[in-house]
């Protein structure tokens, strides 16, 4: 009975980690496709790229999972490529050549490892007011990307939001609502599986879903070390993928508390320290056999709170499934026929629950006090603001730039640097101190 019962266990949690996959798969090979295609990679490589980057994706959550002395947050996170790091890549790999590329990956692996310790000290300049801010930040900065999928994937293609991609797209919605309004047991917390299935054979039915990935993909994949030839070294490149991951860092930050928050596992400053030195191994790694930077997938955060699972266990199994996907391209090209309507359903889905989380942590904060409404107010503001027009700060210099055009990252200094004027000292609370308290005047 024990034995059947533990069968049942493990089959469950590889269906939801079958869920977590097909949420971020997607995501994840739009950066070796961006990279690869902007950089003239002929198919041979382009097949190589997109295999060995899924395999490194299962490499890196496994990374995280762990909980040694060394590295590991032991949370339930995903990993996958760092979005923000395509226009940097294609840049370096433009000018000064593929080798240089992967040179500045390493490199910038080594720095993010080295500097681990320091950055998880900064971690009493998150109270609730700025990890609030930032999740919330996080969830609405995706939005635009759900919107974009679910009308078609391109904005600029004649068929763009047209009735069919829309029609896909809210009835992917529909249906994952309906199952989490109405689902029971396990049938509930599969709910975006369903959907992503639903609307993926209502698509083919329809004409939308190409099976050309998976006839043109070939059956097995090793990995290479130094597929694209030694790494090479120059400091202006090293210095921009630095920058690049230290923006990562800072939204990896705001995961990590999201996720502590979903599973009420506590984060100490040593958690912290150990997530960052998995996060710059994975980047190390990705230089070395010749693929991207690796980074914490903000969408699976509301995934978890969908699904109500806390545990690893699901992770575990979408990370075996990735590595072994990773060697069998054929396979893993099967989760690429999924319409990009469909996937932008289940995304506004997810990224509005990120968005939810944030809104949760912020109900710690005391509005009755002006600042906290300002400073989470003009936070917000220039976040959104800067999401809309990344373009806002081209007039400034190119570090500057690249630093100020990221949403997110203006939304983070500027909660902390507003909390730090107005709060002062008393702004630098921990968040477990103020969810204690909070917690303690409910119970009164």
């Amino acid at each position: 009975m024990d034995s059947k019962k533990s069968v049942n266990s493990n089959l469950k949690s590889a269906v939801l980690g079958l869920q977590h996959l097909l949420a971020m798969y997607s995501g994840s090979i739009l950066v070796p496709l961006l990279v690869g295609t902007a950089l003239n990679f002929n198919s041979t490589q382009m097949t190589y790229l997109v295999s060995i980057d899924i395999l490194m994706c299962g490499l890196a959550t496994l990374l995280q999972l762990q909980m040694n002395r060394f590295f590991g947050i032991g949370l339930p996170v995903v990993l996958g490529c760092a979005i923000q790091a395509v226009e940097p890549l294609k840049m370096i790999g433009s000018e000064y050549g593929i080798q240089y590329m992967y040179g500045a990956i390493i490199l910038a692996g080594i720095f993010v490892f080295l500097i681990a310790g320091v950055f998880s000290k900064i971690r009493k300049l998150f109270p609730p007011i700025v990890t609030g801010t930032l999740i919330t930040m996080i969830g609405l900065s995706l939005m635009p990307v759900a919107f974009q999928n679910m009308g078609g994937g391109n904005s600029s293609a004649a068929d763009f939001a047209s009735p069919t991609h829309l029609l896909l797209g809210f009835l992917t919605v529909a249906i994952i609502l309906i199952i989490n309004v109405w689902g029971k047991g396990f049938f509930k917390s599969i709910a975006v599986l369903v959907g992503l299935v639903v609307g993926t054979l209502l698509a083919g039915l329809m004409g939308q879903v190409s099976l050309q990935p998976v006839a043109e993909a070939s059956w097995l994949h090793f990995p290479q070390l130094f597929y694209f030839g030694a790494p090479k070294f120059e400091w202006s490149s090293t210095l921009t993928m630095i920058l690049v991951l230290l923006t990562t860092m800072v939204e990896t930050t705001g995961v990590y508390f999201a996720l502590s928050d979903v599973t009420k596992q506590k984060l100490s400053q040593d958690d912290l320290k150990r997530g960052y030195r998995a996060e710059g191994l994975s980047v190390i790694l990705g230089g070395l056999f010749n693929t991207f930077p690796y980074t914490t997938f903000s969408q699976n955060v509301g995934l978890l709170q969908l699904s109500g699972i806390k545990t690893r266990r699901p992770i575990y199994y979408a990370a075996g499934f990735l590595i072994l996907l990773g060697f069998l391209p054929k396979f893993g090209a099967l989760a690429t026929i999924i319409p990009s309507s469909v996937l932008g359903g289940a995304m506004l889905v997810m990224f509005g629950m990120v968005a939810v989380q944030g809104i949760k942590m912020l109900k710690l904060v005391d509005f009755d006090n002006e600042k906290n409404l300002l400073i989470v107010a003009v936070s917000l503001g220039l976040g959104l603001g800067v999401t809309s027009f990344p373009h806002f700060f081209n007039a400034l210099p190119q570090t500057l730039k690249m630093l100020l055009s990221n949403g997110i990252v203006i939304a983070i200094l500027s909660s902390v640097i507003l909390n730090l004027l107005f709060n002062g000292k008393k702004g630098l609370i921990s968040y477990e101190t103020t969810e204690a308290k909070n917690d303690t005047s409910n119970q009164a």
